[in-house]
């Protein structure tokens, strides 16, 4: 933005920043011990801080009236009234918007010019509120704005795709993959590669606009619950040069990010994208921070009153605009007759304090947990409850989880279950026998299952990494290396190597885990396998096969034998796996990466086949990705 705009700004009062108080859980450090598991926090009340002095006012003391002048002598001497007389002044001029301000036949505006101090003054109310909410299209010097070329946040150099993988892709095929996502992804491994890939700074494919292309991926990763790895590739755009499909994907970024302020510039230079009743109120909010709160509540009561809005949905919007004013006019929110949840509420509630009820939350989804588990306004335990969700998804990591947990154990007013489970955690950390230890993250692993299960493996990932291999632990070293592999601790799980033995629980991880070159595993040993194991129509043992033959870790022969008896159709096609085996045979892992999400698509790992989970890691392993290969496969047998 230029001075000149950047003033005019200043001028105004509406200086916004796009910036949000929301930290982006997957970039916390990876931490061994906790800082804050360092030292037990005080159990004791703390005692009342010391009161504030005063705040000196800001005006200057008013100064004692001039004595009045002595009469002259032949004045009565009768007491007079005194006479107080306006001092002429010239009448302001008056400066209509029109003079700096021009409108094409489309509604569009454009600032020409600056306006003087002069002409602000002159202003009357309505022509500066009509300035400050037109659709201004502000001439930003070539020299300032940011090329489209390759958005995003990573390039190749940092972790990301390389930036002309898709320079040679058919665009039908990636808008395909990434439209056709509903987010929700079986595999935590392949959520976090799916987010590199929508957050890597990439050319467009041939004849799809970056603006198209920006679009598609915003809104996967919307959809994936990565509602702050959205908003941060979206800010790589000059607003200016949003579509109307983006400007509406950035409406339902900050609502869903409680940050509806953030909003306001987009609404400034690009409008009204639709005529609901949360647009409209989204501008009343604006209004509101930039001054006009008195009209922008008078508004939003209208919407109320008129039935525009829903009684609950109008309540809350004037709540989060009446902290921008000096309005003293008390919002009672009442949740009566609620049951349902929309973005738009469940935005407005936690902004402005409130949990929303169990009847309104009931049925509402996994989106509204990881917002819950990313939001830093909301209550400790309620982030702790939606976390197992959020990171069995792959939307927390082990580090989020930690420090969330940390949090949690800090919190003199958290108790309970959830306090217990803090110090257990400390306790997995801390404790100096390696049996304490692993005593400690039982205690956080039993009693669940599903996501919780898998959660609290994640959980605890780091903790089992600290524990040195041991054949006293033989029993419980499937486990422990299931946790740290959730968590990328391959090395230290290869540790373990000598001690479980050939055919087991714990081999089978490790056989999918170990990085690099190995020999050929042995019949017999997957033979031992499938005898002791207990899944469900052995699918555990399927996945064990699949990943084998996509990572080269089995002979043709043996994989050909297992998928004919065991009836997997390795070798069997479809449209799916023809289009990730070509682009693996092109080396296009930004490709391969959009279908390992399209084919990973459900709510449990039941919904996967070992067919697809076979061309998954072969593509991945052919690509270069080796290392989500490996983790993909050994989650799929951790978890079947």
């Amino acid at each position: 933005m230029s001075l000149g705009v950047r003033s005019w700004h200043l001028l105004a009062g509406v200086s916004l920043t796009l910036t949000s108080v929301w930290a982006v859980a997957q970039d916390a450090p990876e931490s061994l011990l906790p800082k804050m598991f360092d030292e037990p926090p005080a159990r004791a009340t703390p005692s009342a801080a010391p009161a504030a002095p005063p705040r000196p006012s800001s005006r200057p003391a008013a100064s004692p009236s001039a004595a009045a002048p002595a009469s002259p002598s032949s004045a009565p001497r009768s007491v007079s009234t005194p006479v107080i007389q306006a001092l002429p002044v010239e009448d302001a001029p008056s400066f209509p918007t029109s003079g700096f301000v021009t409108t094409d036949a489309s509604g569009k505006s454009t600032l020409t010019r600056m306006p003087t101090l002069e002409e602000l003054q002159g202003m009357s109310p309505e022509a500066f509120e009509q300035l400050l909410t037109d659709k201004l299209d502000l001439d930003m010097p070539a020299g300032a704005r940011r090329s489209m070329e390759q958005i995003g946040l990573v390039d190749e150099s940092e972790g990301g795709m390389a930036a002309a993988s898709l320079s040679a892709q058919n665009p039908y095929l990636v808008q395909t993959a990434i439209a056709a996502n509903r987010g929700a992804l079986v595999s935590r491994w392949g959520h976090i590669l799916l987010r590199r890939a929508l957050a890597s700074r990439l050319q467009a494919p041939p004849g799809m606009s970056p603006q198209q292309f920006l679009g598609l991926r915003v809104g996967l990763l919307i959809r994936m619950g990565e509602t702050d790895a959205a908003r941060a590739v979206l800010q790589g755009l000059d607003i200016s040069n949003f579509t109307p499909g983006i400007t509406r994907e950035a409406f339902d970024i900050y609502q869903r990010t409680a940050d509806f302020t953030g909003m306001c510039p987009v609404l400034s230079i690009q409008g009204m994208q639709d005529d609901t009743a949360e647009w409209s109120a989204a501008q009343s909010i604006c209004d509101a921070f930039r001054g006009s709160g008195a009209a922008a509540l008078a508004r939003l009561e209208r919407a109320r009153v008129s039935g525009k809005m829903p009684r609950i949905d109008s309540l809350l919007a004037q709540k989060y605009a009446g902290a921008a004013g000096r309005s003293r006019k008390a919002v009672t929110i009442e949740w009566d007759g609620v049951d349902t949840m929309t973005p738009w509420r469940y935005g407005l509630a936690i902004g402005v304090g409130l949990t929303p009820p169990d009847s309104a939350m009931s049925g509402a989804g996994r989106m509204y947990d990881y917002a819950t588990a990313l939001a830093p306004m909301v209550g400790l335990e309620r982030r702790a409850i939606a976390a197992d969700r959020a990171a069995a998804s792959g939307v927390l990591s082990n580090a989020a989880m930690v420090d969330l947990y940390s949090q949690v154990y800090a919190d003199l007013e958290v108790t309970g279950e959830w306090q217990k489970r803090a110090e257990s955690l400390r306790d997995a950390y801390t404790l100096e026998a390696p049996g304490a230890r692993l005593s400690a993250m039982q205690n956080l692993w039993t009693g669940t299952t599903g996501e919780a299960a898998y959660a609290r493996q994640v959980l605890t990932a780091a903790a089992a990494a600290r524990i040195a291999p041991s054949k006293d632990m033989e029993d419980d070293a499937a486990a422990l290396i299931a946790s740290m592999l959730s968590a990328g601790y391959d090395t230290n799980a290869l540790a373990w190597s000598p001690i479980v033995a050939s055919g087991s629980e714990g081999w089978g991880l490790l056989t999918l885990a170990a990085p690099g070159r190995i020999r050929a595993v042995d019949s017999g040993a997957v033979d031992t396998y499938y005898g002791a194991d207990d899944s469900q129509n052995k699918r555990r043992s399927a996945f064990l096969v699949a990943g084998l033959a996509g990572l080269g870790r089995i002979d043709e022969g043996a994989a050909s034998r297992y998928s004919g008896d065991w009836g997997m159709q390795l070798d069997s096609a479809t449209r799916f796996t023809a289009a990730i085996d070509k682009a693996a045979t092109d080396g296009d892992a930004a490709s391969v990466a959009l279908l390992v999400g399209l084919g990973m698509q459900g709510s449990s790992w039941q919904r996967m086949t070992p067919r697809y989970l076979y061309h998954i890691v072969s593509a991945l392993r052919t690509v270069g990705l080796d290392a989500e290969a490996r983790m993909i496969a050994a989650e799929a047998v951790a978890r079947a």
